[in-house]
């Protein structure tokens, strides 16, 4: 897959061909799996730029796939964006939880779609200004190089986890509410989600060791990098 690859992951063909046919039109590439099994094998050969994942695969389903791409250091940083027939709050909440980036429920606009994939991949996009480090106490946060170490030992971070550590980071000292923190690093008002903040942050805490005493939870609120 080239750089600007999208993976389809669907077993609708007619959907397949709507999707490759626009996305083409819209200047990607275009790579198909018409299964999770298939998927997971394309994304780990060659990490695409984007994957846009149907929820109800045979074999393994959507909720599945993106829980091992995002387990998997190669294909974590590649933005996913759900697509499926169910938009049950619940499988909405799992989804994002599980890493996913968005949700767009069948019937979709391909125009809409697009505009998403693009709002999604410009967020994941890496930095082209001078490299920044955020250091303390054995945490460091290079934001340029998208890499994060705890005494000089890489941390493996999916995208999303990255960017809540950044954030909070560079926010140090000010508490940040999960509605704000659902805006700045998922890219989008998703009221009622609070919870997704809820779990991203403690997956964060359990990988950061040590170190997750410096994310403090302010009740009623939201959360705070300690001073």
């Amino acid at each position: 897959m080239s750089k600007d690859s999208i993976l389809i992951v669907e077993d609708d063909e007619d959907i397949v061909e709507l999707l490759a046919f626009n996305l083409q039109s819209a200047g990607f590439a275009t790579e198909t799996a018409k299964d999770g099994y298939e998927a997971l094998t394309k994304a780990r050969r060659t990490p695409p730029a984007g994957i846009i994942l149907d929820l109800m695969l045979p074999g393994l389903d959507g909720f599945e796939v993106c829980k091992e791409l995002k387990r998997d250091p190669k294909t974590a940083g590649a933005p996913i964006i759900m697509l499926t027939a169910r938009g049950e709050e619940v499988d909405r909440i799992v989804g994002l939880e599980l890493g996913a980036d968005d949700y767009v429920v069948k019937p979709f606009s391909p125009r809409e779609l697009i505009l998403r994939l693009r709002a999604v991949l410009k967020r994941h996009a890496p930095e082209t200004e001078k490299r920044q480090v955020l250091s303390r106490d054995g945490l460091s946060v290079d934001l340029g190089a998208h890499r994060v170490t705890l005494d000089g030992e890489e941390v493996a971070l999916t995208a999303t986890e990255f960017r809540l550590l950044a954030e909070l980071f560079q926010s140090t000292g000010r508490v940040l509410t999960r509605d704000r923190l659902l805006n700045s690093v998922w890219g989008y008002e998703f009221e009622g989600y609070a919870r997704t903040v809820d779990t991203h942050v403690r997956r964060l805490r359990q990988k950061l060791g040590a170190c997750s005493r410096m994310i403090e939870t302010v009740r009623g609120v939201g959360y705070r990098f300690k001073e």
